[in-house]
């Protein structure tokens, strides 16, 4: 074998000769996921088990290097590692790894204990066993590979005990003792490994040892655990004690019942559900055995069930050797579900009980079957259940037994039964899966077009076993023609995963079929909505239906698997249903009733979002903008109680409806909704699905031809440019906004547009053009009558004259709107204010007074989540600290507004983050970094023409330099001086007085 984790790791068939404890890290994570990519971040986490440095990926990457000639050196050739676009993967043969032939030859004899074959089955187990050369990856730190280590090492012992399991069978008790009490010894809390030790020594005569290592082994429980001995150990206890077992009381041996295999074939390439698969097999192992075990499996359409259920029933096939049954219950297929009295029928008859034997009334075929069962081991799985009331009757009541249940619907009723709801596969399995069916080396050579193969299928094994036989039967096919056949918009994905007889669409409909009429009815009216979730009021606003209803439709929904639930009261469809569903809801409800439907969702959306925005917006035109009454105010006003958080859990959806109200030519709820839902994703710094709704919005207004709806969507698009620094779009958009209001004779508008426009003329250095406007906004908001428009306008301009060093006027502007804020009790406004104010006496020298306000405001700020005002205030409470002498505590607020402005999105911002903490950094003696941090400043406020900033960029850069490079200190001031001069600013003095010490 070229490699070996069953020990200390190997390489070439020796002790590995790869000694960089690094490499041996990224090895040991590579071959514990053969032929599986390994995610680039799974193992950084592997390499450093603390904070990874910057260089972590560029450091992986030489470790694979290195590891490659290492592999090469040894005859292993060094593609054996391959390079995927999402990590790494180690290809090894069936015979090159030494875990997966242990793997192998587990399942060999586990087989061979299935079928009786005690012979070949000890030499299965006994050949896993020899692979082992000591604790897996002994020496190889870390915890990621000490977590894959130790579910190795527990592989083991399981295969151990599995194996005394078998030599107790065979009668050599007595080869066994010294072992087991070897093992027991290094092991003292596995119950089962005691319990075989006192079997061993009971079958040797040795009752009294026996007895002693029980009590010895409960002693310890006791103390290390605070617990009594399983009911397993417990039974072999009370077995000793009583003389069922020991070779001086042995009696004749009961006769062998023919054994009954009538479990389905185990499919070859069944991949993934590994976790699932180790959960299964160890509750099922610690089952007590006096009671019967019962464990469903549950999951939607297509997720594999009962191909789960076989794979574990086939594993554990030896611990039941008097019988493995197996019975279709038809619970969702072409028939009708199979009657209790039926399937008990032919469950007795592959136990070979004749015909004329079973008794026509119910109650005594389940009798007899009870009665059959009572004395058996048997492994019994009924497939594909309808009901809790097909499968009660069926369930065996003898202990020892293990029936396994799947269902497509959630067997809430079953009592004392354990389940496991499937979900689709990871990323890595589905791909593996593909491997296995269409071709490992076909997927290998274009792995990103398997990944979207997958994606499309939404990881659904079913579909994805569908795509890759459709890749098996057409070898002239790339992987890449199925992905584009799977991505075409025109041709639907249901569609193309078809084969013969199969479809994934024929699955889905046999679970549809099993649902009420009117959850039928919400099931393909769901299929209108466009987002990933939904939660009961829309599917309420959805059908016109009552709050209960829509609850009571969607519990019967999830307990189909056809609707996942995410959350409490969260829902979302996966891909391939939600297709589903859009189909039949075309198909089978007419035009109207689909824009009926349709309607009621956006009015449903639109009402909410308006309701949650006005609490959260300063001014008031959002009321002027959606006015009336909402068709359902009772889900409303229950949704609208949860606030800004309803708007974020739903910004996804809101921004699908937008596109489709206008794809629909449903005008108007598109530009509104848009507008209703702007505050929210301004203030979370989701820009680019505020210009895509708004924009979308802009086309909505300009199909009705309504110049109000055209003005609010060119305004609120403009905040966005503006907050991406493309002033110039945002100038041009307010310009229009300003033209279109003028001509519909709305003061109040013009005075906001107007008022709006002075930010970006500031931003590219027309600063006193910029406060004609401003002036000219207040003069109009003014006169509009509308207090709410003044604030803004007085904050703007209040800016304007700080950075024209126009100090008196801009604490007069702002004191005037500190005193509307407070008298109107808006405690939005007054925070903005106070922070206003405090940067003006900061620019004056008075920081004490200063920072006074600006930490109130802070704290104010903070309480609103509005990130792009809270990093403005950090950035002037920097400078003021800095001022003071404090650049230490400076940097620190500069950093956090740094992160606030990325949360934003506001890239302006960030250019006067980068420059203050930059300053602050100059201060503190790092002139590497600040100057790293001015010339990223530079860089930003270049691309987006924001004069003001690129000059702050150049002067830092400056002195930064000027120590060690006079010449070139002097050629950025000059180039700091002339923007400055350009836009008015007063730091042009202080420039002046930097060039005239140069000389």
């Amino acid at each position: 074998m070229r490699f070996g984790i069953l020990g200390p790791l190997q390489v070439g068939g020796g002790e590995s000769a790869i000694t960089a404890g690094r490499d041996r890290a990224v090895l040991a994570v590579l071959l514990l996921h053969p032929n599986r990519v390994v995610p680039v971040d799974e193992l950084v986490d592997a390499v450093w088990d603390v904070e990874p440095p910057a260089t972590a990926r560029g450091q992986l990457q030489t470790c694979v290097s290195r590891l490659r000639r290492s592999l090469a050196a040894v005859g292993v050739p060094a593609e054996t590692i391959v390079t995927g676009p999402a990590g790494y993967r180690i290809a090894t043969g069936p015979d090159e790894l030494d875990a997966q032939v242990f793997e192998r030859l587990v399942a060999d004899a586990r087989a061979a204990a299935a079928e009786r074959d005690w012979a070949g089955a000890r030499d299965g187990y006994r050949a896993a066993l020899a692979l082992w050369r000591g604790p897996a990856l002994a020496g190889i730190p870390g915890p990621l590979v000490r977590r894959g280590a130790a579910s190795l090492d527990e592989q083991r012992m399981l295969v151990l005990e599995d194996s005394f399991e078998l030599e107790l069978r065979l009668g050599r008790s007595g080869d066994l003792v010294a072992e087991l009490t070897d093992l027991v010894e290094r092991h003292p809390l596995r119950e089962r490994l005691r319990g075989q030790l006192m079997l061993a020594l009971a079958d040797s005569g040795r009752r009294a040892d026996a007895l002693t290592v029980f009590r010895t082994g409960r002693d310890l429980l006791i103390a290390e655990l605070g617990i009594e001995p399983g009911p397993g150990l417990r039974d072999i206890h009370r077995r000793v004690l009583a003389g069922e077992v020991g070779s001086a009381v042995a009696g004749p041996a009961e006769p062998v019942r023919p054994p009954v295999r009538a479990l389905p074939r185990a499919i070859e390439d069944f991949t993934g559900r590994r976790e699932t698969v180790i959960r299964l097999l160890k509750e099922i192992e610690e089952t007590n055995p006096s009671f019967p075990a019962v464990h469903v499996i549950d999951g939607m359409p297509g997720s594999g069930k009962t191909t789960l259920a076989v794979h574990v029933a086939t594993a554990l096939g030896a611990r039941y050797p008097d019988a493995h049954l197996f019975v279709d219950l038809h619970g969702h297929s072409v028939h009708s579900p199979l009657p209790p009295a039926a399937a008990i029928a032919a469950l007795l008859r592959q136990l070979g009980v004749p015909g004329e034997r079973i008794p026509a009334d119910a109650a005594d075929r389940i009798a007899l079957w009870r009665t059959e069962l009572a004395s058996r081991r048997v492994l019994l799985v009924l497939d594909n259940a309808a009901s809790t009331a097909q499968v009660g009757p069926l369930l065996p009541a003898g202990p020892g037994c293990l029936t396994v249940v799947t269902s497509r619907r959630r067997l809430v009723g079953l009592d004392g039964v354990r389940s496991q709801s499937l979900s689709v596969l990871e990323p890595g399995e589905a791909v593996d899966l593909l491997a296995r069916i269409a071709g490992g080396e076909r997927v290998e050579a274009e792995p990103g077009a398997a990944e979207e193969v997958v994606r499309r299928c939404g990881y659904l094994p079913l579909a994805i076993r569908l795509a890759g036989a459709r890749l098996a039967h057409r070898s002239r096919w790339r992987v890449a023609d199925l992905a584009q056949r799977l991505g075409d918009a025109d041709r639907p994905v249901l569609a193309e995963l078809a084969v013969e007889h199969r479809t994934l669409a024929d699955a889905f409909a046999l679970s549809y079929a099993q649902l009420t009429e009117a959850t039928q009815r919400t099931f393909r009216l769901l299929g209108l909505h466009p987002g990933e979730q939904f939660d009961w009021p829309a599917v309420a606003a959805l059908t016109d239906g009552p709050p209960l209803a829509a609850q009571e439709q969607l519990d019967e929904l999830v307990d189909a698997h056809l609707v996942d639930e995410l959350d409490a009261g969260r829902h979302r469809f996966h891909d391939l249903v939600r297709e589903y569903a859009a189909g039949l809801v075309t198909a089978v409800e007419c035009e109207a009733e689909r824009r009926r439907a349709l309607r009621a969702l956006l009015d449903f959306y639109l009402y909410v979002a308006a309701s949650i925005s006005r609490a959260i917006e300063p001014t008031g035109n959002l009321r002027a903008a959606v006015a009336g009454e909402p068709a359902r105010p009772d889900l409303v006003e229950v949704t609208a109680r949860e606030g800004r958080r309803w708007l974020e859990v739903e910004r996804h959806n809101l921004v699908a409806l937008v596109h489709l109200a206008v794809e629909q030519g449903l005008h108007r709820y598109a530009w509104q909704l848009a507008r209703a839902n702007w505050r929210q994703l301004y203030l979370g710094g989701h820009l680019d699905e505020l210009i895509q709704t708004h924009t979308d919005g802009l086309r909505a207004a300009e199909a009705l031809g309504d110049a109000a709806g055209i003005a609010t969507m060119q305004n609120y698009l403009a905040s966005a440019y503006f907050r991406l620094g493309q002033f110039p779009r945002a100038a041009d958009s307010l310009r229009v906004v300003i033209g279109l209001w003028e001509r519909l004779g709305d003061v109040a508008g013009q005075a906001v547009a107007t008022a709006n426009l002075g930010l970006p003329l500031m931003m590219l250095g027309r600063t006193r053009e910029a406060v004609r406007y401003l002036e000219r906004g207040l003069v109009l908001a003014r006169r509009s009558g509308d207090w709410q428009t003044l604030p803004n306008a007085m904050t703007n301009l209040g800016t304007c004259y700080m950075q024209l060093g126009r100090y008196p006027e801009a604490l007069r502007v702002l004191r005037n709107r500190l005193f509307l804020a407070r008298q109107a009790g808006k405690s939005a406004l007054v925070a903005d204010t106070l922070g206003g104010l405090g940067a003006v006496y900061s620019r004056m020298g008075r920081h004490d007074r200063a920072l006074r306000r600006m930490y109130g405001a802070l704290r104010l700020q903070r309480t609103r989540g509005h990130r792009f005002a809270e990093g403005d205030l950090l950035n002037e409470i920097g400078m003021a600290e800095r001022a003071r002498g404090h650049p230490a505590v400076a940097a620190v607020r500069h950093r956090e507004a740094l992160a606030a402005m990325r949360d934003a999105a506001d890239r302006a911002g960030e250019c006067s983050s980068r420059n203050a903490l930059g300053r602050a950094l100059l201060d503190l003696g790092d002139t590497a970094t600040a100057l790293e941090q001015h010339q990223q400043a530079l860089l930003a406020a270049t691309g987006i023409h924001y004069l003001y900033e690129q000059a702050r960029a150049l002067d830092g850069i400056a002195a930064c330099l000027w120590p060690t490079d006079p010449a070139a200190a002097r050629s950025y001031w000059t180039r700091a001086l002339a923007l400055l001069v350009q836009v008015g600013s007063p730091d042009q003095h202080e420039v002046c007085r930097r060039l005239r010490e140069l000389g």
